[in-house]
């Protein structure tokens, strides 16, 4: 087990959101490997780690430009 609980998962509402980016935007930043991907919670749902977009959003905003 990990020492560090793997949080909350959000859907793509709360990305976008969170973000400011397009639903489109993330997707094809996920095809480039330039954004966390997302997990299948369900059959019909899927989400992404908290911790994975926040990580990704400090990531971005401190380093050179995608």
């Amino acid at each position: 087990m990990s020492d560090t609980p793997i949080g909350r998962f959000i859907g793509i509402e709360e990305v976008v959101a969170e973000t400011s980016l397009s639903r489109s935007t993330i997707y094809r930043l996920i095809a480039r490997g330039k954004f966390p991907r997302n997990v299948q919670v369900s059959e019909q749902r899927v989400a992404w780690p908290e911790k994975a977009v926040q990580a990704w959003k400090s990531q971005r905003f401190s380093g050179p430009p995608i």
